[in-house]
């Protein structure tokens, strides 16, 4: 079996596997069908999610500036807040670490039970795991770079449409939030196109985008409410670094 067939159909849902299932049903005890239904969820959900704990800004925070982004500008431990208060290296490596991590998840989910399914559970497992770290007390960031990672990975149109809307959003009003919000927003939508002319697509991929849609909306809600006061943040690419910041 090649990379391309372990990524559409998963080992676990291919034919090698499916047929070795099939002979040995008679003798598999209920022990070792739960140890195998455990194996299947292990690298779909619980590694991914590890794996999206593994949060890049306070890695890198701690690490280069001996602080922690959490305490700074919109409190939240993301790749924006890190360009605001660090400045564009800081962010750089941010986003880098954050699309590994991801992608590394969404690789485990498909080889192990294909794109369609645990592809995309894999990456809403990390999206969970980013916004709620297990190694930082539960304080994360807003999960938006790990979507745009793993929707880029499987469904390459969806991911091109939100960029398309994101751009036009944060060119328009300079909130990235926003460009988020409505990128998020949109998902579903995207991704039900290209289910239709993907005969790979099932529902799980609608279902999850909507999960994805809704956690992205709601950790956005303080944004919203700043949006609304006129005072949410807008972009600047200026650097920064926290020496200068506090000098001011």
């Amino acid at each position: 079996m090649n990379i391309g067939e372990l990524w559409s159909i998963g080992y676990f849902f291919s034919e090698t596997a499916l047929r070795q299932v099939l002979e040995e049903e008679a003798q598999l005890q209920p022990p070792i069908i739960l140890g195998l239904l455990g194996a299947i969820l292990a690298f779909a959900v619980l590694i991914p999610y590890l794996l999206g704990s593994i949060n890049s800004a306070v890695v890198i925070s701690r690490l280069l500036y001996h602080d922690d982004v959490r305490n700074h500008g919109s409190g939240n431990a993301g790749t924006t807040n890190m360009l605001r208060t660090y400045g564009k290296v800081a962010a750089l490596l941010t986003l880098l670490g954050d699309v590994l991590k991801t992608v590394l998840a969404v690789c485990i989910g498909s080889f192990t039970l294909s794109a369609a399914i645990g592809g995309w559970i894999a990456a809403f497992f990390c999206m969970i795991g980013h916004i709620f770290p297990i190694y930082y007390r539960f304080r994360g960031g807003k999960g938006v770079l790990c979507v745009a990672t793993a929707v880029a990975m499987l469904s390459p149109f969806a991911f091109v449409c939100d960029l398309l809307a994101f751009i036009i959003i944060v060119s328009m009003t300079k909130y990235v939030s926003l460009g988020s919000i409505f990128g998020g927003l949109t998902l579903p939508l995207f991704v039900n196109v290209e289910n239709k002319i993907n005969p790979y697509g099932t529902v799980i991929e609608a279902l999850v985008a909507i999960a994805m849609a809704l956690l992205i909306l709601w950790c956005h809600r303080a944004n919203i409410q700043r949006i609304r006061d006129g005072k949410e943040s807008k972009l600047s690419f200026k650097s920064k670094s926290k020496k200068d910041g506090e000098g001011k």
